[in-house]
């Protein structure tokens, strides 16, 4: 795939997070009755993106969770010649109708998206999120970041990954969470904390660095600290961060009641973000807000590409330890990539689709 690292929490939970009849079997009668599928693994970051596209496109779709049985799950998608008869009773079922829109993401999802125009018979329009690794072509259209380098017809590239963060959504999520955070002091900090994957780590020194940065942050500029770890950061990391910022106006979430993610990134007036999701980075830069980004131990070229290019376009700064403010245009990509799958179904269905 891509190289790109999975967000967990603090991502908002997917399934949480999903329209309300998002798993129902009645199909979505948004759009004239054109019906969408939203198909992965399970992987709530992969989840998140292709909701995010769905909901900006106008439609309410079927989240569909696949589980490949084995040897077929550890193969490359390439070899797999009948997707659907590797899926196993774990997953859910995958049987017509067929949506009018498929969207899905995720290596175990490729062998089905390529296939679907077949399946179902010229039925379903196929947007395969995050760089397959098979041709392009084998389906309607790809949805990957530009620091993948992979270029086709039917390839539009991202800056960052897709989203699910609208000016809408992050106005209802800081008005719920207004009486959580609203007596800490301003400005306020929103602390997003990932840790380790395959290509960076999260160690106890990268972890006491950045909660001695936070703690003066607090004592000497009087911030107030909203945080957010993830089950990456790992619990001696944790035990560090809580150590460091006790007695201080900081509130780091337990992981118990609602996921405050979007009310932090609608109430911050800063934000501090570890480098290792492309997903938790572009969500913050989709905000407008200004983004301080930690590095970690680790990296990879992708990683590199990504950062480099939201720096060098004045998005993100490194975090030193102290607050800049500036000024960007916020990531819309979600919407951006929403608009053309939308002229595109118009164009099959003679229909425009509502924004």
């Amino acid at each position: 795939m891509n190289g790109q690292e999975q967000r967990e929490s603090p991502a908002p939970d997917a399934s949480a997070a999903a329209p309300t009849d998002a798993r129902s079997n009645a199909p979505s009668n948004a759009l004239g009755g054109l019906t969408c599928w939203v198909v992965t693994d399970g992987k709530a970051g992969m989840e998140i993106q292709c909701l995010g596209l769905a909901e900006a496109i106008g439609l309410t779709p079927q989240v569909k969770r696949v589980s490949v049985t084995k040897p077929w799950r550890w193969m490359p998608p390439g070899l797999i010649r009948n997707p659907l008869g590797t899926l196993g009773p774990k997953g859910d079922r995958l049987a017509p109708p067929w949506p009018d829109l498929w969207i899905a993401s995720g290596r175990q999802t490729v062998p089905l998206s390529r296939d679907m125009r077949n399946i179902s018979g010229g039925q379903s329009f196929t947007v395969q999120v995050q760089n397959p690794a098979i041709d392009p072509a084998c389906v309607d259209l790809v949805v990957t970041p530009e620091h993948d380098l992979l270029n086709g017809p039917n390839v539009l590239s991202t800056r960052g990954a897709l989203g699910r963060v609208t000016p809408e959504r992050l106005s209802e999520a800081a008005t719920a969470f207004a009486g959580r955070y609203g007596a800490l002091p301003r400005p306020r900090i929103g602390v997003l904390i990932g840790g380790d994957n395959k290509v960076f780590k999260m160690t106890a020194a990268i972890m006491t660095r950045l909660t001695e940065q936070l703690s003066r942050l607090a004592r000497e500029e009087g911030c107030g600290l909203m945080i957010t770890p993830s089950r990456r950061t790992g619990k001696g990391n944790e035990a560090i961060l809580r150590r460091g910022l006790a007695g201080l106006p900081a509130e780091i979430w337990d992981g118990a009641g609602e996921n405050p993610y979007f009310g932090i990134l609608g109430l911050a007036d800063h934000l501090v973000v570890t480098g290792d999701s492309v997903n938790m980075v572009s969500e913050a830069a989709s905000t407008g807000k200004p983004v301080h980004v930690v590095d970690l131990e680790g990296g990879s070229a992708k990683f590199s590409r990504f950062h480099g290019s939201l720096q060098a376009a004045g998005i993100t700064r490194p975090f030193t330890g102290t607050l800049e403010r500036w000024d960007y245009t916020p990531l819309n990509e979600t919407r951006r990539i929403a608009a053309e799958i939308r002229h595109r179904l118009t164009d099959r269905h003679g229909r425009p689709p509502r924004p």
